[in-house]
Order: structure tokens, then sequence, then C-alpha cells
């Protein structure tokens, strides 16, 4: 009996994923001819078609859709295996596949990156940013070997190492009423209005619930797509904003003519790493989570 290949298994899952021949062709790091021809194969090996092919579109078969399923079954149980056996011959060796919020990522990564290099030469480190959602479906579905994301969110059954609760603080322009204040309180929020990044970021929905008792609501005219723009946004005097200790410790608000003003009684959001509990790298994990506290730690000097 002639079985299918991790390879098409892979081309499989991307194009479920992507309903796109080229877009799964550029993920699996294959032209899309060979991405095509691959799934011709496995059409042939099956006997039956799994996707439906038009100018215009791509859908999978009842029984693509339900291979695609299995497949992703497979390619996280046998990457395990690879795990294992790379696990028994040393802490972080060999590729790693971490994703990160881009909240956090950007602020760690360039602390983080030159540490590995050195201690783990042997290390190949890949980084994906997503919004959290993205993230733990990429874990989920081995795409992804470990993820780097904020709580207070439903992460289900996956295993996690908490690194450190990140507080805020408020930024304004530095004619704004409640700049200099020290401390800010829930209660001088109420009836504020917040600009906040676009609905997804989990950051945005920590940052309306850093105060549960608060009034202050969303700008609803504006939304950022990044923190950079939120920054500018407020240095321009257009409103203000909940910025994470993270953020401002890594310097991104350095350059910027704003101000900055302590905020009493927040509730912080908390930075975890986490993994599927099936991983046979747990270890590595953890060795990894101790890393990023540490580096953490030395950003806050």
């Amino acid at each position: 009996m002639i079985l299918p290949t991790l390879r098409q298994l892979r081309f499989l899952t991307a194009l479920a994923d992507e309903l796109h021949f080229g877009r799964a062709a550029d993920r699996c790091l294959v032209t899309q001819s060979t991405l095509s021809t691959g799934l011709k194969e496995l059409e042939a090996i099956l006997g039956a078609p799994v996707a439906e092919r038009t100018k215009r579109s791509v859908m999978l078969t009842p029984l693509g859709a339900e291979l695609a399923e299995r497949a992703r079954g497979v390619l996280t149980d046998v990457g395990e295996m690879v795990e294992l056996a790379r696990r028994e011959a040393g802490i972080l060796r060999g590729p790693l596949r971490l994703g990160s919020i881009p909240t956090i990522g950007p602020f760690l990564f360039p602390r983080l990156m030159p540490r590995l290099k050195r201690d783990y030469p042997e290390l190949t480190l890949y980084l994906r940013e997503e919004l959290t959602e993205g993230l733990i479906d990429g874990l989920r579905a081995g795409r992804l070997d470990v993820i780097l994301i904020a709580l207070p969110f439903d992460i289900g059954d996956l295993a996690s190492d908490s690194l450190f609760m990140d507080g805020y603080q408020l930024a304004s322009e530095r004619g704004h009423p409640l700049a200099g204040s020290t401390p800010v309180h829930g209660a001088d929020l109420d009836e504020e209005t917040l600009l906040l990044l676009e609905r997804g970021h989990c950051l945005q929905r920590h940052a309306l619930a850093a105060f549960p008792d608060s009034h202050a609501r969303q700008d609803e005219s504006f939304a950022a797509t990044s923190l950079a723009t939120l920054i500018a946004m407020v240095e321009e005097g257009i409103g203000i904003t909940l910025l994470p200790q993270l953020v401002i410790d890594a310097g991104a608000t350095r350059n910027a003519n704003i101000a900055l003003t302590p905020l009493e009684g927040a509730w912080p959001r908390e930075v975890i790493l986490a993994w599927r509990k099936s991983s046979a790298r747990a270890e590595d994990f953890k060795v990894l989570a101790h890393i990023l506290r540490e580096e953490r730690a030395r950003l806050a000097g």
C-alpha cells in the first residue's frame, strides 16, 4: 500500500488554512507548481479529490477537510517524536518556533536573541508575531512550539509558566490635566476616552479592564494598529492611553514628547509562556521562561 508522505500532508494542511495555492506554497517554502503537483499525487494515492479548484477560488472537499484535520494530528505527533529525540541530545537545540503577540515580542526579543545565540548556539529560533487567537490555534495545530502571550485569556488545557506581571502608566500630552498627578486612580479616568489598539489585540481588552470600576471608555473613532502609532497619536495631543510598563522600560517612549504618570491600583496583565502539554520539550520551555524572566528584570534596571 502506498501511503501519503508527510510533505503531502503538510501541503494539504497549508491549503486548508490558506484556501489559496500561492499563499499555501509560500507557507511551505515551495513553488506553487510543486505544491499543486504534491496535492495531485496525494489525490492519486487516495483515489479521490481533496480540493475543488476554479480560476478564482479553492474549496476543500468534505473528504479533504476531514483529512486535513487528521493530517494536523499526524504532523503534530511526528514533530513531537523528533522533539523527544532532540530533547535527549540536550537543552535548547535544533529548530524552535516561538510565537508572540505584538505588544510583547518586539520589546523582549532584542534582549533574548543575543543571549540565546551566545549560550545556545545549536538552537535555531523562528519567530512569529500574531494576535492571541492565532497563536493559540497555531500552537494546537503544531505550527508553533511555544507562545508568548498575556492573561487574562482562556488558554484551555495548555501548559504554561508565568513570567511577570506587567502594569501600566498613563500616557498623555504634557499639558493634560492628569499629567504629573502622582498617582492617577481609576476614578480619575471616569468619563475619559482612551485611545487603544484595534479590536483583536488582547491589550485593548486588558487596558479597558485595568480599572474594572472606572467608567473610562474607548475612543470609537480611532483604533491603532500598533503601539508606535498609539504613542504618536498621544504625542500629537489626540488623546490619552495606558501603556504597559514593559513597553516603557524597553525604551519605546524614550524620544516621545509625552507625559507618563503612574497608575494606582491598576490590574496588570500577566505575561506567560505556553505550550502543549503533550510536547516533549517542556524542559526547554522552562529554561526559556527563566531566561525571559531574567531579561525582563534587566530591562527594569
